[in-house]
């Protein structure tokens, strides 16, 4: 999850293993409450608004096994 803060700086919270059935509403939901509740402070000023929302998947393919 990426916010802009009140100074235009950029702040992201990772979460390991999200849930596998998230939905985009959930995750606005929980960005919006973070910004009203005013949680988290940065440099840059309080958190404005949600920026970016991803979920990375990662896999590995072991191309050599030194056995």
């Amino acid at each position: 999850m990426t916010f802009r803060s009140q100074g235009g700086t950029s702040m992201t919270i990772s979460l390991d293993n999200p849930r596998t059935d998230l939905t985009a509403a959930e995750v606005e939901t929980v960005m919006d409450t973070i910004i009203a509740k005013n949680i988290f402070s940065t440099n840059g000023g309080d958190l404005a608004s949600k920026y970016d929302v991803k979920i990375i998947d990662k896999t590995t393919n072991d191309l050599y096994d030194p056995a």
